[in-house]
């Protein structure tokens, strides 16, 4: 059975043809620059890339690009469009409504255009996404697969804020934590390969554009980094992740700022972006390494926030065995793995410098012979992850 995976973003569009059960992957692509006249298209099968640039105004051209792709005689992978059983969405908020994968229909995308306010940066392009594919892949089912879901089972003193009840009861104002998918395929990969008695407190560290961390206990969720919306916790790429609230009303009243210009400063232009001047990691690790002062300090700020919250969890979970690193900043920098572990002597982590700095596309343990908590980088599928629950939900 042939899955199409889409991850539809604000400007991008990532895509990979699955066939399950096997879990082999048939093709990977990205559309990047959505909505210029210098648009990227990159396609790849077995080994080989096909890339060219050209306007795509929309994420309606995207996806005609990519199903007229997937036909082409040599580089596609299929001969119709029908051989598409199932198309599995990534969208990142689903609220308190979806703690599991399900079948699209007009109640579902009228639940996630309710939660456009939660996600702002998600949730309209995951949903425009939806509508456009079931134009393109009309005989395929429809799948929302939810970032937010893994995190149903985090228990109410970790989802709950200590504002009125009625807020929690009436509005459904809570923590519900993202990157769920993600977290949920490295956690199991973690409890696979280290075994279900020395599994069972692991602290999982996604790290890339977004960040988000999560207390991961016997198997289950029981506290993420990212909240109401997936911009609090850790630093970012662009967001700020935590701070004081008292802020957002000193930029309001005393600094003039509007809602909209706070949003737009705490969301788009704060983060690794508002402390360098720059979002890509490996840009601001080259920076660093020259001598730029304001890179340096955005690295050890980011790193400081993520040993913060290793402290916290392991409190929570009562113990610690492992903690993984993994996303693409989480699996490539050995930089941030570094800091992220610095001074953590006391908890049992002690990191092989020599170890960390090895790249793979391989599970890889990075401590060294003394530390007592493994350290883990388990490269991210979040794509292999949301085909297998299409594919469960629709067998």
């Amino acid at each position: 059975m042939n899955i199409l995976v889409l991850n539809a973003g604000s400007s991008s569009l990532k895509y990979q043809v699955i066939e399950m059960p096997s879990q082999h992957v048939k093709c990977v692509g990205l559309v990047e620059r959505i909505g210029m006249e210098d648009a990227v298209f990159t396609h790849e099968i077995d080994d080989k890339k096909h890339q060219e640039v050209l306007p795509i105004l929309n994420h309606e051209v995207g996806l005609q690009k990519l199903a007229k792709t997937l036909l082409d005689k040599k580089i596609g992978v299929l001969n119709s469009v029908d051989e598409i059983k199932a198309v599995g969405h990534r969208v990142v908020h689903g609220g308190s409504k979806f703690s599991k994968t399900v079948v699209v229909t007009q109640e579902v995308k009228d639940s996630i255009r309710d939660l456009f306010d939660l996600a702002p940066l998600h949730n309209p392009a995951n949903l425009t996404g939806i509508e456009i594919a079931e134009t393109i892949f009309t005989s395929a089912k429809q799948i929302a697969i939810f970032d937010t879901s893994f995190h149903q089972t985090m228990p109410k003193e970790a989802y709950q804020y200590a504002i009125s009840n009625k807020y929690l009861e009436e509005n459904k104002i809570r923590a519900y934590g993202f990157h769920g998918t993600s977290h949920k395929y490295v956690s199991e990969k973690a409890i696979e390969y280290l075994g279900e008695e020395k599994s069972k407190n692991i602290i999982t560290i996604h790290l890339g554009n977004g960040c988000s961390m999560s207390a991961i206990k016997n198997g289950k969720s029981v506290e993420n980094s990212m909240g109401f919306a997936p911009m609090n916790g850790l630093i970012m790429g662009t967001r700020s992740g935590d701070i004081d609230q008292s802020v957002i009303f000193f930029l309001i009243n005393k600094l003039n700022k509007s809602l909209e210009e706070v949003n737009n400063l705490l969301q788009k232009e704060s983060g690794m972006q508002g402390l360098t001047g720059f979002s890509d990691l490996r840009e601001i690790s080259e920076k660093a390494e020259q001598g730029n002062e304001d890179c340096q300090n955005a690295l050890n700020l980011a790193g400081y926030r993520i040993r913060k919250y290793i402290g916290s969890y392991t409190a929570i979970l009562n113990g610690l065995d492992a903690i993984v690193f993994t996303a693409g900043i989480g699996e490539n920098s050995a930089i941030m793995r570094k800091l992220a572990c610095k001074n953590l002597n006391f908890l049992g982590i002690d990191l092989d410098e020599s170890k960390n700095n090895v790249r793979s596309k391989e599970i890889r343990e990075i401590q060294n012979s003394t530390s007592k908590v493994k350290v883990l980088v388990i490269p991210t599928n979040e794509e292999i992850e949301i085909a297998k629950q299409s594919y469960l939900l629709i067998k």
